[in-house]
């Protein structure tokens, strides 16, 4: 296999602080690398040295020649003021560095550089750049390409990101938590395009569903070394198990010889140590060895919710809009005791108001809402992330609790919760500002569980916490003795911890679903094959023998065209083919190196005026089909 990425020896440090050590792997032709660690491991550090955005202590970084690179940043960035379209031009992308050049030639007549563009605008397919642009937009639900960046909600603009790594066709694909802000219905999308494709991939995400079903390799960075699968994500837990379970006994056995060799070491003479050095060398060794930490393996916190009644909210009739945009229509439910609630739907349908709603955050326009007296809120929110950066760790909870219950007689320290939730003691005593932004996050968690609620509401919870959390998470919540109303894109976390679902399907349309995502999904495609099949037999049934007979007719009656949108349709269907024709003619003149200089130019310039007609007439045309 061709080798695209080769990591040598790689080590970074902050400080005092190593991330990681002569870390080592490669990336092939053809190979998905999903990239797993914990908060705080280095994974966007790594990233970033491997992109460029971060330099390194020691060790090498090598790239194929030529090789085209493609990196959808965690939390990208556009330019204010700018529209999508202009958003997409902007990026630092081969193609879009090879149009600016060429139109600049253009301007100044430089038909010596004009040559050499224009077998580089071949190369790249980046004539029809902005219809293909347009197209993956259309595809990842962006169609208002005017619209200003500063206007586009966190999804939207990873969708706009995602479409500029997309278009530019590279060869290895460098993806940083892509499904972080991405709704179920996009993050479906994505999934299905990169399994599809031949792109080489290293990705970090904390996904399991999306690593399970496009990744065929697993890298780990665990405790500053690195492990390699080749395999999924299943195969990597499997494998994973199989490796901790072997050093647990490593360890044991350590333990077991160090007890022998630290008798030895106590009653050895004097003079001995010399001609024993080998031995002793190997007992500081082993004694290292016993003192790394035993992996607890899925350790339950079986922590006990304050006391909850029976009663736990009552919706009556609530309704909310923002203008034309529906969110509750006269929506009424009652919550059960240890009810255990998934909020699933698309972007923009209201799922975060609901939870704002149901908070007092967001008054209902019309309707009651009813909270028991009993109910005890544990908050997560999307925009809740706010610390004194220069307080520690451990005085963040302490703040909150000394100590929560286990409900046995039993109780756990602010420290041994936190421990429990993956902050090492000395971590717990460091600053809050020198934490990752994804142990930032496990920190606000730990903080509103430390509270003792006995209904929890958690919006968005999943988004940049690492997998090894998320496992913590899902099983302390399993456990969990009190209600759960949980936001979240993560299918795989859904699946583990809700009872049912409340599905946003938009407009103020709810439906109340009995089982888990996978459940909903399976149900929802057999429903999407019933109603394409019924829509098929109505539409077969509504069509004449007449107009069977006549297919123009059939289509106009079928699409509900107008007289003149069927004629501009057929008109289009000859225009499009002829512009697409005299396109690759030029396309082939300019590249014979046969023109004059005024040749050139000419030909140059009307190729710029085909593109822009072919662009136009193509978008009409999907406007029309689409009727």
């Amino acid at each position: 296999m061709i080798s695209f990425l080769q990591i040598e020896k790689l080590t970074k440090s902050f400080g005092d602080l190593v991330l990681f050590n002569d870390l080592t792997f490669g990336i092939c032709e053809g190979e998905r690398v999903g990239l797993i660690a914990k908060n705080g491991s280095g994974k966007s550090t790594l990233l970033n040295i491997i992109t460029g955005k971060e330099g390194y202590d020691s060790g090498n970084v090598v790239f194929r020649r030529d090789l085209r690179v493609g990196y959808l940043d965690q939390d990208p960035y556009f330019e204010p003021g700018k529209t999508v379209l202009e958003a997409c031009f902007a990026s630092d992308n081969e193609a879009v560095r090879t149009i600016a050049e060429y139109e600049k030639a253009l301007e100044n007549n430089d038909t010596a550089a004009l040559e050499d563009l224009i077998h580089r605008m071949d190369h790249l397919k980046a004539w029809d750049y902005e219809l293909r642009i347009k197209q993956i937009l259309s595809q990842l639900k962006i169609t208002n390409f005017e619209q200003k960046v500063e206007k586009l909600s966190g999804g939207q603009r990873k969708r706009v990101a995602l479409a500029n790594v997309l278009i530019s066709e590279p060869e290895l694909l460098i993806l940083d938590e892509p499904t972080n802000h991405l709704d179920m219905e996009m993050t479906e999308w994505l999934e299905g395009y990169l399994s599809r494709s031949r792109v080489a991939l290293l990705m970090v995400t904390h996904d399991r569903y999306f690593l399970d079903r496009v990744c065929n390799q697993i890298i780990e960075i665990d405790r500053k070394q690195l492990y390699s699968y080749k395999g999924n994500y299943s195969y990597y837990l499997e494998k994973r198990q199989e490796r901790i379970e072997s050093q647990n006994a490593e360890i044991e056995r350590a333990n077991n010889l160090l007890k022998t060799e630290l008798d030895w070491m106590r009653r050895q003479p004097q003079a001995r140590g010399t001609k024993a050095k080998y031995r002793v060398d190997a007992f500081y060794d082993l004694e290292e060895k016993a003192k790394r930490e035993r992996d607890a393996g899925n350790v339950q916190l079986n922590v006990k919710a304050s006391y909850i009644g029976s009663k736990i909210f009552e919706a009556e009739h609530l309704y909310k809009s923002f203008g034309d945009l529906k969110i509750l229509e006269d929506y009424s439910y009652i919550f059960a005791r240890y009810e255990k609630m998934g909020i699933v739907g698309n972007n923009g349908t209201g799922k975060s108001t609901f939870i704002k709603i149901l908070m007092g955050e967001v008054k209902p326009d019309k309707g009651i809402l009813d909270i028991g007296e009993t109910v005890r809120f544990g908050y997560y929110s999307q925009d809740g992330l706010k610390f004194n950066e220069q307080m520690k760790v451990i005085d963040v909870i302490r703040e909150v609790a000394e100590e929560i219950s286990l409900g046995d007689g039993n109780k756990l320290s602010a420290s041994q919760f936190l421990q429990h939730f993956l902050f090492a003691p000395e971590t717990q005593h460091s600053f809050v500002y020198k934490l990752s932004g994804g142990e930032k996050r496990r920190l606000y968690l730990c903080k509103v569980l430390m509270q003792n609620p006995n209904f929890l509401v958690l919006d968005e919870p999943t988004n940049d916490l690492d997998i090894v959390t998320l496992n913590v998470l899902e099983e302390y919540l399993r456990s969990f003795k009190g209600c759960v109303i949980v936001v979240s894109h993560d299918r795989y976390f859904m699946d583990k911890v809700v009872d049912h679902l409340l599905v946003f399907r938009g407009n103020g349309q709810l439906k109340d679903f009995p089982g888990n995502y996978s459940d909903y999904r399976e149900w929802k495609e057999i429903e999407e094959t019933k109603e394409k099949a019924s829509l098929a037999e109505k539409q077969k049934k509504d069509i004449k023998p007449s107009q069977q007979s006549n297919k123009g007719e059939s289509k106009s009656v079928k699409r509900k065209l107008s007289f003149k949108e069927k004629k501009e349709l057929e008109e289009l269907d000859v225009e499009i083919p002829k512009l697409e024709n005299e396109k690759a003619e030029i396309e082939s003149l300019l590249s014979s190196g046969t023109l004059s200089n005024n040749d050139l130019m000419e030909k140059s310039a009307r190729i710029s005026e085909l593109i822009d007609m072919i662009d136009e007439k193509s978008m009409r045309w999907l406007e029309l089909s689409e009727i």
